[in-house]
């Protein structure tokens, strides 16, 4: 049985849930992946009111679509990170406050043990998200890194997102970090460290996306492989490299999304360098059955088209596993 294909709203949040479940519905989608921000999933609310998940789930069953996870990405980056102006951009005035790095973190990482709360309280069992990182900006070692000093950030990250699984181990719920550069875990080397830094605790786990595994030359379906028993969630996410001419960077070249100049860019899925039949076997391989989330990034096209040009993507390369031998007809009774 093909797996069910939910579109993550983040990149959708400047419509209401209403406009877009319309939409998604329409298009085919068998459900939505909320994200904590818009008014797609407000946390504050969700724990103030049974009313309040009631409705959203009311407003879902409305046009047959389902909810298997809820997203925290903007808060769960303030965990770990070096605070400064750009995470005010991304949180809300009553977790910025005045701005203090430490009374930010504090706050962000009681707002993801809510979050795993007010999922509860909707029936969702896996959140997805960022942890921010406390030594993304030692990633290149000049001036030389002192090394005690990356071992002593993921101990740090341990320490802050340790007390947070345990709330999620209260109520229920798991974590799926989005491997992704800026966060602790961004690769295979650090995916190992984080998991074995926080002690391979059940409650974290991974959202897996392969477009932040295209343009550093990475493959997919091996990770999936490596990691299966972690692999809670899945994106599908599209990156294209673009650095043949010896001229672009895959550093990005400070270079927003979608300038022309730069070495990479995400792309709708389908029309990029991910080997998604690869990746969907991998996920076969593991047995994993749960959503295939597009989230829909790509500065060149519009949304309204890519997204259920990704949807037919989706559709037409998964697939499920084999239940026999392709030559057992061939045996001999």
């Amino acid at each position: 049985m093909a797996r069910p294909v939910t579109l993550f709203t983040g990149q959708w949040a400047d419509l209401s849930l209403d406009t877009l479940a319309q939409k998604v519905s329409a298009w085919g989608y068998d459900g939505l992946e909320l994200a904590c921000w818009g008014d797609h999933f407000e946390v504050d609310k969700a724990l103030e009111s049974d009313k309040y998940a009631r409705e959203k789930r009311e407003l879902l069953e409305k046009y047959n679509l389902k909810c298997w996870a809820i997203s925290t990405h903007l808060v769960g980056q303030c965990v770990c990170d070096l605070i400064d102006e750009r995470h005010k951009g991304i949180l809300p005035p009553r977790l910025w406050g005045d701005g203090d790095p430490e009374g930010v973190r504090q706050r962000c990482a009681e707002e993801v043990k809510n979050t795993a709360r007010a999922a509860a309280a909707f029936g969702v069992k896996i959140v997805n998200g960022f942890t921010g990182s406390p030594v993304w900006h030692m990633l290149y070692s000049f001036p030389p890194n002192d090394f005690n000093k990356i071992e002593a950030g993921y101990r740090e990250f341990a320490d802050r997102w340790n007390p947070i699984m345990d709330v999620f181990d209260e109520v229920g719920v798991k974590f799926g970090l989005e491997v992704h550069p800026t966060e602790i875990a961004y690769d295979f080397v650090t995916t190992q460290k984080t998991l074995d830094a926080i002690g391979r605790r059940p409650a974290f786990g991974i959202n897996f996306d392969p477009s932040h595994f295209a343009h550093q030359f990475l493959d997919s379906a091996a990770f999936v492989t490596e990691f299966g028993d972690r692999i809670y969630h899945v994106h599908v996410k599209d990156s294209k490299k673009r650095v043949g001419d010896g001229r672009r960077s895959i550093l990005g070249s400070h270079l927003n999304f979608g300038d022309p100049r730069r070495g990479w860019d995400f792309v709708s899925p389908g029309h990029g360098d991910v080997d998604f039949e690869e990746l969907f076997r991998a996920l076969n391989r593991i047995g994993y059955n749960g959503p295939l989330s597009v989230e829909w990034e790509d500065s060149g096209m519009d949304r309204d088209w890519g997204a259920p040009d990704a949807l037919a993507m989706i559709r037409r390369t998964d697939f499920a596993p084999s239940s026999v031998a392709f030559d057992a007809a061939f045996a001999s009774e």
